[in-house]
């Protein structure tokens, strides 16, 4: 039969300290991953945005070029400038 000793108190509690702090630690990277697949995911819908964007500005710059030709707009003035 195997001889059991009892921990001392502060014993104890310096091991029950150590698996509280890992279980807070264990909670804490839990709640970083789910922040980050949040994250992540926004950033994807972000960059989806970016390329739609991009897309609508690349049709309307061919749109604009057929209609005046190759150049430059100042969008402060809204002035159209040919190119040379």
């Amino acid at each position: 039969m195997s001889e059991t000793i009892k921990l001392s108190k502060e014993e104890l509690e310096v091991l029950k300290n150590y698996q509280q702090r890992q279980n807070q630690i264990t909670f804490n990277l839990g709640n970083v991953d789910i922040q980050k697949a949040i994250l992540e995911g926004q950033r994807s819908a972000i960059l989806e945005n970016l390329a739609d964007l991009q897309e609508e500005s690349n049709k309307t710059a061919k749109e604009m070029q057929k209609k005046y030709g190759e150049g430059n707009v100042n969008l402060e003035t809204g002035e159209f400038t040919l190119a040379e």
